[in-house]
């Protein structure tokens, strides 16, 4: 079944579909095309290019090789570029608006990273040169982890990670080989019920049992639950600071105090590290590793699965243990220690984390955006994200209702009670963002709150384009109240997909494209 069916089964249709609208002859709207899988358009009997026959040799697969068509679309140059065009058309980016996910921060990455990434140096480069042919790639990898420890006031980095889940597997991998040089290798970790959902997933695949912290009324980790739940055989607390609820956990030294005092570690989540970079350094409020994506605060580009990266800050006690490789300097330049039996230092690495060094294209883009913004560029950037944040909040806080009294941090969580009695809900309202022109915020995450709507402005937006953007949550709450139930039920209605089953997609996906009938293939 293709998009284009399940759409029309699902509850979904094509914009010229619309109610309010009669529907075009061609089944496009405007500039609105609408056009079915490239599976359904292509033909296996024709092909865009010509190629000689492919000729037959002998497997070496013991008979698992295919023997059968692939079934390929065929189809002309045309075809194919007419059509990821158009997908292209309807994606919904950061160049093209507001971007408000919360916990996600989706920031503007500046034309100068994507310059920088593409020099023949950095572009071009291979991992498998030798050695000395890469010495400035290296120098680059050395510096940004120089900039990262500085910035985060710990000495010690893993560089290798590939982004937010794969740092905190590595921390966490890294924690449990220091237990388990001491004899003590613990089974336990306690995770705040507000955190990130790869948080306990990480610590699950560790082998850990996790033990969630309840929050408290004030939207914080309830530090009296916390103390009650530590014990010799916590290995860690996993805690993100700025916390999910965009709130700084402001006991966080208590908490750094009574987790050491057990012989436990401090693992923090460093997604939302955007809010504080240039004015906090987490190295000093007791932590012990930390990751940081790079496209959260150092503006690279991570979208459509990768590429990500998400190097890990460590504190001495950990240092020991970070993953191979380490990029060194000596009197011969820069080398990369990548044999667990070529150690220095002491050093005590658990292994690697991937097979080469890291996300090089993404380094290049993070020093590059680092460089041009220097120390007091990126205090701003967390003074601006927070004052962004709290103007939204300080505007919509008499029209919405805020889920947790007093300032934000970098994002401004609200829940549903402004809906109540409305007929509306979260994902109606949500929904109805879309018809606005507007990506719609994080909806019903943290769970800790009722139908949050979780909104992050980052930096990157101007007072005017915050406006804009405030003015239409004010009506749309303004029309939720005032009984205009329509509005939001059939909303979005100017996309090229109406609103879909979510629940019956999600109960039964579409996972195998289905071919043509036999009377379609013939055509």
């Amino acid at each position: 079944m293709s998009d284009r069916s399940q759409a029309h089964s699902a509850g979904g249709r094509p914009t010229g579909g619309t109610g309010d609208v009669a529907p075009s002859l061609s089944g496009h709207r405007g500039l609105s095309m609408e056009e079915p899988l490239l599976f359904e358009q292509g033909r296996t009997h024709r092909s865009g290019v010509d190629l000689p026959p492919v000729p037959k040799v002998e497997s070496k697969l013991g008979g698992l090789g295919r023997t059968g068509e692939i079934g390929l679309p065929g189809l002309s140059e045309p075809q194919v570029i007419r059509h990821f065009v158009r997908l292209s058309q309807k994606n919904y980016a950061i160049d093209s608006g507001l971007y408000p996910l919360g916990s996600c921060t989706m920031k503007h990455n500046p034309r100068l990273n994507e310059k920088t990434a593409r020099l023949p140096g950095f572009g071009d480069i291979h991992p498998l040169q030798p050695m000395q042919t890469v010495q400035g790639a290296l120098e680059l990898i050395d510096s940004l982890a120089d900039w990262l420890k500085k910035l985060t006031g710990l000495p010690a980095i893993a560089m290798s990670p590939a982004a937010g889940a794969h740092g905190e597997l590595c921390g966490l991998m890294t924690i449990r080989a220091a237990h388990e040089a001491k004899g003590d290798p613990r089974k336990r970790i306690v995770v705040p019920d507000s955190a990130h959902g790869t948080n306990p997933a990480t610590a699950v695949l560790c082998g850990y049992t996790v033990d969630p912290v309840p929050s408290n009324e004030r939207g914080r980790i309830d530090l009296a639950a916390l103390k009650a739940k530590l014990g010799p055989d916590v290995a860690a607390i996993m805690l993100t600071n700025p916390n999910t609820c965009g709130l700084f956990e402001n006991e966080i030294l208590e908490i750094a105090e009574a987790v050491h005092a057990v012989g436990a570690y401090f693992y923090c989540d460093g997604a939302n590290f955007n809010a504080i970079v240039g004015k906090v350094r987490p190295g000093e409020l007791g932590i012990d590793a930390m990751h940081m994506n790079l496209h959260k605060t150092f503006s690279t580009p991570h979208g459509g699965g990768g590429p990500g990266s998400g190097p890990v800050v460590l504190s001495a006690a950990l240092a020991p243990f970070a993953p191979l490789p380490h990029v060194v300097h000596g009197p011969q330049g820069f080398r990369l220690i990548e044999n667990p039996d070529d150690q220095v230092n002491g050093t005590k690495a658990f292994g690697r984390m991937k097979t080469f060094h890291g996300q090089m294209g993404m380094f290049v883009r993070a020093l590059t955006y680092i460089l041009s913004h220097g120390a007091d560029g990126l205090r701003q950037v967390a003074e601006d994200a927070v004052l962004n944040a709290n103007y939204i909040l300080a505007q919509l806080q008499d029209d919405l209702s805020p889920a947790f009294p007093g300032p934000c941090m970098h994002e401004v969580l609200f829940d549903d009670r402004f809906l109540k009695d409305t007929n509306v809900t979260t994902l109606d309202y949500a929904k109805a963002l879309i018809d606005e022109g507007f990506h719609p915020m994080t909806v019903y995450f943290p769970l800790v709150v009722h139908g949050a709507l979780l909104t992050e402005p980052t930096e990157s937006e101007s007072r005017g384009s915050l406006d804009v953007f405030i003015e239409t949550l004010r009506g749309l709450a303004k029309a939720a109240k005032a009984g205009e139930e329509d509005r939001f039920h059939q909303a979005p209605r100017f996309t090229p997909r109406r609103r879909l089953d979510e629940t019956r997609a999600a109960r039964s996906p579409v996972l195998r494209w289905r071919p043509a009938a036999p009377a379609e293939a013939a055509e």
